[in-house]
């Protein structure tokens, strides 16, 4: 895997007033509902569709500024930012990450001024990248109103290499991979790529039973619903180790799984589906039949099998549909699946959380205003009382309040 994403920095975007969030490579998100474990996501998601459509279409598409900015407080924010570390470029280490940073500010207009035309504000952007180079180098690349200016930084020295045009609100991420790789192209281009390849993977299950046309089935993607599950279960049966390890994990959740099969639908050539071979039944399970759990079950395994993945990968509730003996299976399989790409996973499971280590956790609470407050406690907070409660399980610390709020009263 060529790097990953470090930190993200995130002020007024709905309920992150204002969070540092280290990300590891598998890193999961704990809390209740409405602490904001899937806002976390969904910034991640914002930027993406920056890169796809820009700034003005991806506010417009969430409703607007007023829409994104977090509602707490006496007073709506007048800015929002984003900030995010990376070891992503050729040159970026632990020490010298790749930086991108995005300021959104929203000024009032005068009295009269937009009435019955849209917003009655204005909005500027900001951005820079930072990136390092070669030894002793590195460059930054700003953007403020129409200007975009490139400052390459040698031994203590800055230089000015020049600016250029941008539209007043086009954002770097979306123009600036154009430029040459004399320019910054070719960093911002990485960074625009890993940033756009994000997906928040959630099985909708009614979607993922369905057939699929043989033709190009083998060289589908798995889509961020699974909603294409049969086509990348094809793919999946044509690389031999990876089709029988899968068979064999679900073998181990579905105790009366026999094996899975592909079948002609209605005796259509070029239609297939999914079928399951269950011990005791004379004739084969089509997906469409099968259970809830067993649907999700095989989504979450394409997706972890994937040979193939994006930078990083957002999963929802993970544990959602699934009994509580196959989340040992699948904590160990995302920790084998980090290695191909980056997991930020969100959860209310004190079962998961039972099987997980100090450093993959994260807690997530929300204080009085109806801000997130991400994370709740350190890394080294949660190993002191881990040690002091002799060990237990982390699942069963947190479910009883002693790291984060008390979950008794039923918010599971």
């Amino acid at each position: 895997m060529s790097g990953r994403l470090l930190e993200l920095h995130v002020e007024n975007f709905r309920s992150l007033r204002d969070v540092s969030i280290p990300l590891g490579q598998l890193t999961v998100l704990v809390g209740p509902n409405g602490v904001g474990k899937s806002n976390v996501l969904k910034v991640f998601d914002f930027l993406a569709d920056i890169i796809r459509t820009d700034l003005t279409p991806a506010l417009d598409e969430r409703g607007g500024f007023d829409e994104v900015a977090f509602w707490g407080g006496e007073k709506p924010p007048t800015s929002m930012r984003i900030h995010l570390k990376a070891t992503w470029t050729s040159n970026s280490t632990l020490n010298a990450p790749d930086e991108y940073q995005l300021t959104i500010r929203r000024r009032a207009l005068r009295p009269g001024r937009g009435a019955g035309h849209g917003p009655a504000y204005s909005l500027a952007r900001e951005e820079s990248f930072a990136f390092k180079r070669t030894q002793g180098r590195g460059r930054r690349i700003t953007i403020k109103g129409e200007e975009a200016k490139v400052v390459d930084e040698r031994a203590g020295r800055t230089q000015d290499s020049g600016s250029f045009g941008i539209q007043k609100l086009s954002s770097g991420l979306s123009t600036l991979p154009r430029l040459g790789p004399a320019d910054g192209g070719d960093e911002v281009h990485r960074v625009a790529d890993r940033l756009s390849s994000f997906r928040v993977f959630d099985v909708d299950v009614e979607a993922a039973r369905m057939p699929t046309r043989l033709r190009g089935a083998t060289t589908a993607r798995l889509s961020p619903h699974a909603e294409n599950l049969a086509a990348f279960l094809i793919r999946l049966s044509t690389v031999e180790d990876v089709w029988e390890n899968l068979v064999a994990d679900a073998r181990q959740v579905l105790p009366q799984l026999e094996n899975i099969e592909f079948e002609e639908v209605g005796g259509s050539v070029d239609q297939l589906t999914v079928v399951l071979r269950e011990r005791g039944l004379r004739r084969l399970t089509p997906l469409a039949d099968a259970s809830y759990g067993t649907v999700r079950l095989l989504g979450i395994l394409a997706l972890l099998y994937d040979p193939d993945p994006p930078a990083f990968t957002c999963i929802e509730e993970i544990d959602h549909g699934l009994h509580p003996q196959a989340l040992e299976l699948i904590v160990q399989r995302l920790r084998e699946a980090s290695g191909r790409t980056q997991f930020i996973v969100a959860t209310h499971s004190p079962a998961l959380v039972n099987r997980l280590r100090p450093e993959e956790f994260i807690v997530c609470d929300r204080d009085e205003d109806g801000a997130s407050v991400i994370p709740a406690m350190t890394v080294e907070h949660v190993r002191e009382i881990v040690e002091e409660s002799g060990d237990q399980p982390l699942g069963e610390l947190w479910f009883s309040g002693v790291l984060g709020g008390d979950l008794m009263g039923g918010e599971l």
